[in-house]
């Protein structure tokens, strides 16, 4: 058994969830025998981790610093294996333009979309509605804006956003919400989102009874596998490792066979009870427990 850092908490707009998804993997690590200290993460976690002397790092942070590359580097330059995927496959995942390249060079179907300044949203609308606007790098859908034909809200609302100089505007996607987990070299299944709201949204994915779960996917199989090979695609195209999760859009509001709509694949994918990637890997038939001791073998065969 070895003795575990479980990094939690930390600074970024996705804090609470992320307290939430460590204690979670703590408690399961300690199931299973290992020595496990929880570090709620501060500017001062180089020194805590000396400190401590792990052997091995659980990352289960969200958001900034925790999965854009930055905590990676530090636990490099430490010489400290940890969970999840290294440095640039962090810092390209969080960059949802540069991560849209990366896809598009892989041929990857996407969204159109664009990244507009603040002066160019005052100046009118970026592109014919409806539309979405996300946060460069930001993870959750914190900060994304839905924009219909009838909303009041313009583009002159929109340019008070919290989160940078720039935005990421797409077209938006009519149809399904459909997410796929990867682990490994594996992807394990399409789940389908219902949201009982106007979309998928922060309060949506962490508060009960604000969505309903379909597994697997309510889709032809056809399109289930599809959506499997693109998530393992882009898992593969960003060099992702250990486990991530895939967020795809299926338009199936037309005539003929739907199409798919990568939005973005997430690094360090949500581990409360209502997370997605163990919902579908318990469909598998691995429980909570045995996929995060799956999540840190991974990681400690790079010790």
């Amino acid at each position: 058994m070895s003795r575990v850092a479980v990094l939690k908490g930390g600074w970024s707009a996705e804090r609470e969830v992320s307290l939430v998804s460590g204690a979670a993997c703590a408690t399961a690590l300690r199931s299973l025998g290992h020595d496990v200290v929880e570090i709620d993460v501060a500017p001062d976690l180089s020194a805590v981790l000396t400190r401590e002397a792990p052997e091995v790092v659980f990352n289960a942070l969200h958001g900034r610093f925790g999965e854009d590359g930055c905590v990676q580097g530090l636990l490099e330059v430490l010489g400290l294996p940890y969970t999840h995927s290294g440095v640039l496959a962090s810092a390209l995942a969080m960059d949802k333009p540069m991560a849209k390249r990366v896809f598009s060079d892989a041929g990857l179907p996407l969204a159109r979309g664009r990244i507009v300044s603040r002066e160019e949203m005052l100046a009118g609308e970026p592109m014919d509605r409806p539309y979405v606007v996300k946060p460069i790098n930001e993870g959750s859908s914190v900060g994304v804006e839905i924009v219909l034909a009838g909303d009041n809200v313009g583009p002159r609302e929109l340019a008070t956003w919290r989160h940078g100089d720039a935005v990421l505007v797409e077209e938006y996607i009519p149809g399904r919400e459909i997410q796929v987990a990867v682990m490994g070299d594996e992807a394990l299944g399409a789940i389908e989102i219902q949201a009982f709201g106007r979309f998928y949204d922060y309060d949506t994915k962490y508060k009960d009874g604000r969505a309903r779960h379909i597994m697997p996917a309510g889709i032809p199989r056809a399109a289930q596998d599809e959506a499997c090979d693109i998530a393992l695609s882009a898992h593969r195209a960003l060099g992702c490792r250990g486990v991530t999760r895939a967020d795809l859009r299926y338009d199936d509001t037309g005539e003929g066979v739907g199409r798919f709509a990568l939005l973005e694949v997430n690094t360090q994918p949500g581990m409360t009870p209502l997370s997605l990637v163990p919902e579908i890997a318990a469909y598998r038939g691995m429980d909570f427990t045995r996929l995060v001791g799956w999540i840190l073998e991974d990681a400690s065969c790079r010790r």
